[in-house]
């Protein structure tokens, strides 16, 4: 722990911590008390979660250390240990990496942004130099393609800082990463078709040539997969679980937001995309009950917070409807915040995340969960990417949905969004690839 601290110290993260007072409050009741002061104080208690869930493994990376320090809590540890680390590492940075590119920030805020963004950058090294102790498993087995997408997707959150890195090195290294994951077959029946489409996005935003069967037709899978009102089935059917806000909304926004940006044919399929996970925010938020708790359903329920990554996505993007104030989201997010950070048993004694929805409870974990697939909870934090003088955090404090409806509020009626069943997908000018491409 010395060793530790004199290490942070040197990037100036302690002095910087303590500046904000970033404590997590063990006694705060947000069942009884949901509505802060301010923004602010909403704001410093989001950074203290981040803190407290990026630290352990950016700081065991920069140090060589993930591998022998983590845990592998999971049914089948000696299985799962395979890919648990870039579970940890990819999910993380596609939670915070919008704060790491984040500008306008106080001076304080800062300082902890610029000692975070070090920090990541040297854990992206570890993680990517095939000479390092911690070089990360991206080729072998189908839940490695899973978590190179979420690295991906945190790339692409963050282009000016992580993608457009000024190490060329690092960059070499991040390519060939994202590369080797191509030896794991393009999937074809539910949501994975996503994860290849995601690399091959990033790939595409490094300048790197990309395959159409892992680009184009998976989006073209999953867009046909669209079941109505918002909602994506996961493959041919349905499933009444949070996947659709795990993985669907936010990659199919992030994916067809790059490719609109290079070819303006996509701009009817980005604004379609928005516009359905723009509908799917109002449905998350709503479920927000007063207490700030929300329903644990279907499978992965282990990612707790991570659960309303595209009501968070829509904030981050400043997509939320008119009828949805982002000061109101802002409130509801804290209090699930709140009631799942602060959970006795949600970490264990060394600060590492902990499998269960509410605390400890181990037999919520599906076959494929470990201690790193529990870091896409960073993906409820979004909205850090958005300046402190944003609306969402500088308006006064709001009541969310189901605090105002419980309380005898009159509110307009809720409806169904209207919307196409199949759009056509162009594809992006030929690309050749000269034999042997990897």
């Amino acid at each position: 722990m010395h060793n530790r601290r004199h290490f942070l110290q040197s990037l100036g993260v302690v002095g910087a911590l303590g500046a904000l007072d970033l404590k997590v409050n063990a006694s705060a009741s947000p069942q009884t008390d949901p509505l802060p002061d301010s923004g602010t104080a909403d704001r410093t208690y989001w950074l203290s979660v981040m803190d407290r869930l990026a630290r352990p493994v950016l700081t065991a990376l920069v140090h060589h250390e993930l591998k022998r320090t983590m845990p592998v809590e999971a049914a089948h540890p000696a299985d799962r240990a395979r890919f648990t680390h870039l579970e940890a590492l990819g999910r993380l940075l596609a939670g915070i990496a919008p704060w790491l590119e984040a500008g306008n920030l106080g001076p304080t805020e800062s300082a902890l942004q610029k000692d975070f963004r070090a920090l990541t950058l040297g854990a992206l090294d570890a993680a990517t130099d095939p000479t390092s102790p911690d070089f990360l498993n991206f080729e072998h087995g189908d839940q490695a393609l899973v978590d190179t997408a979420f690295l991906a997707q945190g790339l692409l959150r963050a282009p000016t800082t992580l993608l457009s890195s000024r190490d060329s090195r690092i960059r070499r290294q991040l390519i060939a990463a994202l590369k080797s994951s191509r030896a794991i077959p393009t999937p074809q029946h539910n949501n994975w078709v996503l994860f290849a489409a995601l690399v091959e996005t990033a790939l595409l935003s490094l300048g790197e040539p990309t395959r159409e069967e892992r680009l184009e037709g998976c989006l073209r899978h999953m867009l046909n997969w669209y079941a109505g009102d918002g909602a994506y089935g996961d493959g041919d059917f349905f499933h009444f679980d949070y996947y659709n806000s795990f993985v669907i909304h936010p990659m199919l926004v992030d994916a067809c937001t790059v490719l609109a940006r290079i070819d303006p044919r996509y701009g009817p399929v980005r604004e379609l995309t928005r516009r359905r996970a723009e509908r799917f925010a109002v449905i998350q938020e709503r479920l927000i009950a007063p207490d700030g708790t929300f329903p644990s359903l279907g499978r992965s329920t282990t990612y707790r917070f991570g659960a309303f990554q595209t009501l968070a996505q829509m904030a981050l993007l400043r997509a939320l409807p008119g009828s949805l104030p982002p000061a109101q989201v802002r409130c509801g997010l804290t209090a699930v915040i709140r009631r799942m950070t602060e959970a006795p048993g949600t970490f264990d004694s060394r600060g590492w995340l902990q499998i269960g929805f509410c605390g400890h409870q181990p037999a919520l974990a599906e076959g494929y969960i470990s201690t790193g697939s529990l870091y896409l909870a960073s993906t409820g934090l979004l909205p850090l990417g958005l300046p402190p003088n944003d609306p969402f955090w500088a308006a006064p404090p709001a009541r969310w949905t189901s605090q105002k409806i419980w309380a005898g509020e009159s509110m307009p009626a809720d409806h169904a969004l209207a919307d196409v069943r199949t759009i056509e997908l162009p594809t992006l000018p030929a690309r050749s690839f000269p034999a042997g491409t990897p």
